[in-house]
């Protein structure tokens, strides 16, 4: 089946891509284009598992609320800490990438002290 699919991929690609120069800077450039969508992804994935884990948690708080000698309130507990924490995952992320800036500086130390110590 792998072999019928890659077979199938490679018939079909077109000569455009046959005929493109397969230097470093291209291949650099097409990484670089596929990864661009990936903090949309992991974003997306932390939402998603987020709010899977904190519901679970709910349940496994239901539980110890019906039979709290089998489930203790911990383990509910930690579920929904942990479905929080990667909830606010991707806000923590914005808020990091908007403080560093797309430099990796967002704030020179001049402005920094400047507003710290209300230095002139």
């Amino acid at each position: 089946m792998g072999a019928a699919f890659t077979a199938g991929v490679m018939m079909s690609s077109s000569s455009a891509h046959a005929a493109a120069a397969n230097d470093f800077s291209s291949i650099a450039q097409n990484i670089t284009n596929s990864v661009a969508s990936l903090p949309g992804l992991l974003t997306a994935l932390a939402y998603l598992f987020g709010i899977l884990i904190g519901v679970l948690g709910i349940l496994k708080i239901k539980d110890h609320v019906e039979n709290p000698s089998n489930t203790p309130l911990k383990d509910g507990a930690i579920r929904l800490a942990a479905g929080g924490a990667l909830f606010a995952l991707p806000i923590i992320f914005q808020a990091m990438t908007n403080t560093a800036g797309s430099t990796g500086i967002g704030a020179s130390a001049a402005s920094v002290y400047k507003a710290r110590f209300n230095v002139s």
